[in-house]
């Protein structure tokens, strides 16, 4: 099945997905959307470390969400963003992912981060304001009244750290 997932992604972002980002979808929960026996839709929750100003999170990092080329806009891809945001409420105390596409999040319930964003590498904090734009997050439970003008950070990580 995994196979199955990384042909799915390499399709569907062409050279926009690295090795790396097939690495980062792996480790946590997948999933699959199918439509008659057809793979047409996947999206990854993995686990990864946040903070927020001083207190750090548990977090659900959306990874890898897809859909098969020619089934887009048949509500296959929020199908698995549903599936996904469902588990990581259940699994995690907060949800996070990168993006150029707001608008698909927002409308699933999800909000742009308005604060700065760092990464942590090693004893260094540094700041990456390319990512600020990107930055969605999920708040329930513990993280319903995080404030989103706080300072975000994540843990570094190979290829992409957002």
């Amino acid at each position: 099945m995994l196979a199955e997932v990384r042909t799915l992604l390499f399709s569907a972002f062409g050279d926009r997905f690295s090795e790396q980002d097939w690495e980062h979808a792996l480790g946590g929960e997948h999933v699959i959307v199918r439509a008659d026996g057809i793979l047409v839709a996947h999206a990854a929750v993995v686990p990864r470390r946040l903070q927020v100003a001083d207190r750090d999170y548990r977090a659900g990092y959306l990874e890898s969400v897809a859909t098969r080329p020619g089934r887009e806009r048949e509500g296959w891809g929020s199908v698995a963003v549903e599936a996904a945001t469902e588990g990581l409420k259940t699994h995690y105390d907060f949800g996070a992912l990168s993006t150029g596409r707001h608008s698909f999040y927002e409308r699933l319930g999800w909000e742009r981060w308005q604060g700065p964003t760092f990464v942590q590498r090693g004893p260094d904090r540094v700041r990456t304001p390319d990512e600020d734009d990107g930055i969605m997050v999920l708040r329930f439970g513990p993280s319903a009244g995080v404030d989103r003008s706080a300072a975000l950070t994540c843990d570094a990580r190979d290829g992409d750290d957002w």
